[in-house]
């Protein structure tokens, strides 16, 4: 018989009963509970519309008072005029 050493024999017999040990428990286990759905107070649904509508304000207010009516001037230069 191909020798297989007493250490490697026994190495392998803890592996089995380390799995065995590890896995039994879970054989006759309960399941798990189903998650509850997610439920919605409506306040994640108010800020996003609150959002649209600040970004459309923002909007609005740049189309209305656009840049070259400002006494700024943001992307030329006077003094080279």
């Amino acid at each position: 018989m191909a020798g297989i050493s007493s250490g490697a024999l026994t190495g392998v017999v803890v592996i089995l009963a380390l799995d065995f040990a590890i896995v039994s428990p879970y054989v006759e286990a309960q399941s798990a509970a189903p998650a509850p759905s997610p439920t919605s107070d409506g306040t994640s649904i108010d800020q996003g519309i609150a959002y649209v509508l600040m970004l459309v304000a923002l909007m609005l207010t740049y189309l209305i008072h656009p840049l070259d009516a400002s006494s700024y001037s943001f992307f030329y230069n006077n003094s080279l005029a």
